[in-house]
Parts: C-alpha cells; structure tokens; sequence
C-alpha cells in the first residue's frame, strides 16, 4: 500500500488575508517588539531600537506583528515602517519583517488545525475552495495565499 510521505523543514501559522501572500519563511529581515507609534502621522509600525533602512527593509515587505499580517508601503525616517491598514500597531506587540520584495515565497504545503472550508490561491494563480476540509488535514498544493474570504477553518500552518 503507497502512503504520502511529508517531510518538512520550517512551518509558520497562517494569518488568512485576500491580499497578502504567506510570507518566505527563510528571509526574515528583521524581528522585535514595538515601541511608542506616537511618530509622524500615518499607519505606522515603530522600533526605536532598528534602523529599518540598513536592515534592508523595503516596500512590498511582509509584516506579521502580534495576529496580523500588513505589507510595508513606505519607510518613514530610520525608526518607522508605513504599513497597509487602518491603524498603527500598538507599543509591545511582537513582530516579523519578512523580507518578500527580493525573496517571494514559491509556495508551501498547509496543514489544517481546525475543520472547516479554506480557501487559498495557487502558485499558479488558481483560486480553489476547499470545501469541509477535516481536523488535521495536510492540503498537498503548492500555496501563495489562504483568503480570509471564505475560510473558517483554523490554525492553519504552512510547511515547507
């Protein structure tokens, strides 16, 4: 009897968004906790401690900070990424800057925590529903994004 076997290497939790890809899990530009937002106006991300410039940050960068994932718009001074969003992310939430503007994810492999449908986008730009997917399932598709439109399954992992 043939069984699928999956060896993965890295696994980062999904943070479902209709546009924002799942970030390179290899290329972490930099990674800290926030402080003060209270900076030049804007929806802003802020770290005292970084120089977002020399770190090599740049527009189109992925950022995961606490549960929520934005993509950097613009970089304001040293201390202060722009990001995508509605407001600025509050002092000491966790966060990651995934460096995708020159290192874009070639897709990975999903592992469901929780039932439900999931809907995801396809390293070929296929957009599919799976529909009614069961607890700890292992969704053998190359994946560039899980939408948050119409997925309600949860703790979702991606593996690669």
């Amino acid at each position: 009897m043939a069984y699928q076997r999956l060896q993965v290497g890295r696994a980062l939790g999904v943070i479902p968004s209709d546009t924002i890809n799942i970030p390179n899990v290899a290329a972490v530009a930099t990674s800290g906790t926030t402080t003060n937002a209270s900076g030049p106006p804007g929806v802003l991300l802020a770290d005292s401690t970084k120089n977002f410039p020399e770190l090599g940050v740049k527009v189109g960068d992925i950022v995961v900070a606490g549960n929520d994932i934005y993509t950097v718009t613009g970089l304001v001074g040293t201390n202060y990424v722009e990001i995508s969003g509605s407001t600025s992310v509050s002092s000491g939430v966790s966060y990651t800057i995934y460096s995708q503007a020159d290192n874009p994810s070639n897709g990975c492999t999903l592992y469901v925590g929780l039932a439900g449908n999931l809907t995801v986008q396809t390293v070929g730009g296929d957009v599919v529903q799976f529909t009614g997917v069961p607890t700890g399932s292992f969704i053998p598709v190359h994946v560039l994004k899980v939408m948050s439109t119409g997925t309600d399954a949860q703790n979702i992992v991606a593996l690669w």
